[in-house]
């Protein structure tokens, strides 16, 4: 965010909304010199009480002045009844401007865009954001008001006493406030993106509970979440950094509070010998302790956390697409538009990021597999080999670009009940409590036969732990099975699987040499296209194309071309061989 664009665009909509409440304004205005008056005769009392009444022996006049300042504080009870009233005419137009603006935006996104799921954050700055705008507005105009009307009578008070008093008051006063000042741009960036993280969690939590039960049946959990985890994080880094200014802001407060009186205090000695009394100087520091200091205090209190949260919350309001997603993402084209013949998986400028101000995991890539083909994904372990199948599965939705599979979004659902256009298999393999027929047709919309069943296992080679386990009403145990048995069970299950597509995401890791070569052949056979990221070095070679993941940076090509091409892909052939 930038704080200046911010500041113009909701200074800009600020005097536009006071531009028509020129009367509230002057009834503020006027009740609140009341306040002055209340602070002049506070300070100004006080000090002829000392120098006219009590240091000069006359007790009858010293409490005559200490009357007067108490017809001051009743001046100033009657300043704040009024003022609250004049308050509500300004604070509950600006909520119900903010209502009718975001019911607009909300409206105006799904217009433009009917197929685009809800709009997360929309209930956020119905509900959330609106009433933290109207809160923060009220208690700003309420401190902000206070603090001009005293300063001014505090100010008039001063140099009514003696104009040498400002000379002491005034350097300490604005170096504190100087500093406080200096905070409130950094907050305010630190609080816009701890809101941005705010609504892209809600909406990711929201995509995901939505979700759940599909991504646990497809053993997705870790793909799947892992962009709630990075919000989760992000927000708790944007919360330290938020404390850290909080802290300079604290210092700066403790200045401009308390630097005045110890400057007063201080220069005590040289104000009398300039001839100051001491009811002046008694006078000076009752307008500091119980007047200007009180009112800089609450002001920098509430500019430092209310103003810069309604600073923060406005903006999102004055900028048009005020959802981060929506500024990124490429419009998605209708299905089947822009897929070649014969295309299985299209991804085009695709780009994607753990967090809004995370590092891009895939930026920028174009791909195209076509139907039938076998594809090895490779790379350094989190380079995001898993993040590109959970995007082409639909697990995941790009930042920006687009991903299509068989023409359609990836993200599309062809009709009711699941999408099977692609199976994809995690690393830690789905298997469940039921018969081994259950867990080996699961996949299947229909009924298989026995023989289509038994011919799956004996073309992935499952066939002897079938026998193992009692055949296919054998009973499955999830927990007495190993990691590379599951894999097996999963493996032959996607094999029966319609899905045309397949993605493995080191679904064969379990595996010996010998059972993932024979499976990933049986596999590659099979009528479809096969999509594997590669942990060893030989299923890249079987592959007809191998795409390497540098970065940010993808090269593709063949086994036998990529040494050549890519120092990274030479470098792990050279890294696999060596191990063996």
């Amino acid at each position: 965010m930038s704080g200046d664009g911010s500041w113009r665009r909701v200074s800009r909509e600020g005097r536009r909304f006071l531009r028509g409440r020129y009367r509230s304004l002057r009834r503020l205005a006027l009740w609140s010199l009341l306040e002055s008056a209340h602070t002049f005769l506070g300070g100004y009392a006080v000090a002829r009480a000392l120098d006219d009444g009590f240091l000069a022996g006359r007790t009858g006049t010293g409490l005559g002045w200490l009357a007067v300042a108490g017809a001051g504080a009743l001046l100033g009870a009657l300043a704040l009844r009024g003022v609250f009233g004049g308050l509500a005419d300004l604070v509950e137009p600006l909520r119900d401007g903010l209502v009718r603006r975001s019911v607009r935006q909300a409206i105006g996104r799904a217009v433009a865009d009917p197929g685009r799921a809800g709009d997360a954050g929309a209930v956020s700055r119905l509900t959330q954001q609106t009433e933290m705008a109207r809160d923060s507005f009220a208690g700003l105009v309420l401190v902000a008001r206070s603090f001009v009307f005293t300063a001014l009578g505090a100010l008039l008070g001063l140099a009514a006493l003696d104009p040498v008093l400002l000379v002491l008051v005034l350097p300490a006063l604005l170096l504190g406030t100087a500093g406080f000042l200096a905070t409130l741009r950094p907050m305010a960036r630190v609080q816009r993106a701890a809101l941005d993280a705010d609504e892209e969690l809600s909406g990711r939590a929201g995509e995901l509970a939505a979700g759940l039960r599909d991504v646990v049946a497809c053993g997705g959990g870790a793909s799947a979440g892992a962009p709630v985890e990075r919000l989760i994080a992000e927000q708790e880094r944007l919360t330290g950094r938020l404390a850290r200014w909080t802290a300079l802001r604290t210092l700066a407060l403790g200045l401009a509070g308390r630097l005045p009186v110890v400057a007063l205090l201080a220069g005590t000695p040289w104000l009398l010998g300039r001839g100051v009394s001491a009811g002046a100087v008694a006078g000076a520091l009752t307008y500091l302790v119980q007047s200007l200091l009180p009112a800089l205090d609450a002001l920098m209190t509430a500019v430092g956390a209310a103003g810069t949260r309604l600073l923060v919350v406005l903006d999102r309001f004055c900028t048009p697409q005020s959802d981060s997603a929506a500024a990124t993402t490429a419009p998605e084209v209708a299905p089947g538009v822009g897929a070649g013949p014969g295309v299985a998986v299209e991804l085009r400028g695709v780009w994607f990021a753990y967090g809004p101000r995370a590092q891009p995991v895939i930026d920028g890539l174009d791909l195209t597999v076509g139907a039938g083909e076998h594809l090895a994904v490779v790379g350094p372990s989190g380079i995001g080999k898993s993040t590109l199948t959970a995007l082409i599965a639909g697990l995941l939705p790009p930042g920006g670009g687009t991903v299509r599979v068989a023409g359609a979004p990836a993200q599309g659902v062809t009709g009711p009940g699941p999408d099977l256009r692609r199976t994809l298999l995690p690393q830690q393999a789905y298997v469940f409590t039921g018969t081994v027929r259950e867990n080996l047709t699961h996949l299947c919309p229909g009924p298989v036969s026995g023989a289509e069943v038994e011919r799956a296992t004996a073309a992935l080679g499952s066939d002897g732990l079938v026998d193992r386990l009692g055949g296919l009403d054998g009973a499955v145990d999830p927990a007495r099975l190993s990691p590379g048995e599951r894999q097996h069970l999963a493996l032959t299950a996607a094999y029966l699987s319609p899905a045309p597509l397949l993605l493995l995401d080191e679904a064969t890791c379990h595996l010996d040499l010998r059972t993932e070569e024979r499976a990933e052949r049986a596999l590659a056979a099979r009528p479809g296209t096969l999509v594997v990221v590669a942990h060893r070095i030989s299923s890249a070679a079987r592959a007809d194309r191998v795409l390497v993941l540098d970065g940010t940076r993808a090269v593709c090509g063949t086994h036998a071309e990529l040494p050549a091409r890519s120092p990274l892909y030479r470098d792990l052939v050279g890294l696999w061989n060596a191990r063996g």
